[in-house]
């Protein structure tokens, strides 16, 4: 890809997002208002959080990757469901994964 086309794809995809973040302004703010769009909202953003977690923590180029990320997973979700504060939940899942990664595992 030559410097021309690439800087063309990102004043596009900028442009983009320019007219979304405008046409988001744009919309009649009773159409917000619907107790539907407000769940669909918070359900979107729950997915998109949920997959960006599961891509970062398995994702290995274009492979599948089964490391110390993956306990290290495991011990957040615990933590978070013991009702563990979230600087606790990122301590506990970082030493979790140099613990296994101090073992040799990942």
């Amino acid at each position: 890809m030559t410097g021309a086309v690439l800087w063309g794809t990102v004043l596009a995809a900028s442009v983009a997002c320019l007219a979304l973040k405008v046409a988001g302004h744009l919309i009649p703010e009773h159409w917000l208002a619907d107790p539907r769009v407000s769940r669909v909202t918070s359900l979107v953003t729950v997915a998109l959080l949920a997959s960006l977690v599961v891509v970062q923590t398995l994702g290995e180029g274009q492979g599948l990757a089964v490391d110390a990320r993956l306990p290290a997973l495991a011990v957040a979700a615990i933590a978070l469901a013991l009702r563990a504060p979230f600087v606790v939940v990122v301590i506990l899942a970082a030493a979790a994964a140099a613990g296994l990664r101090a073992l040799g595992w990942g």
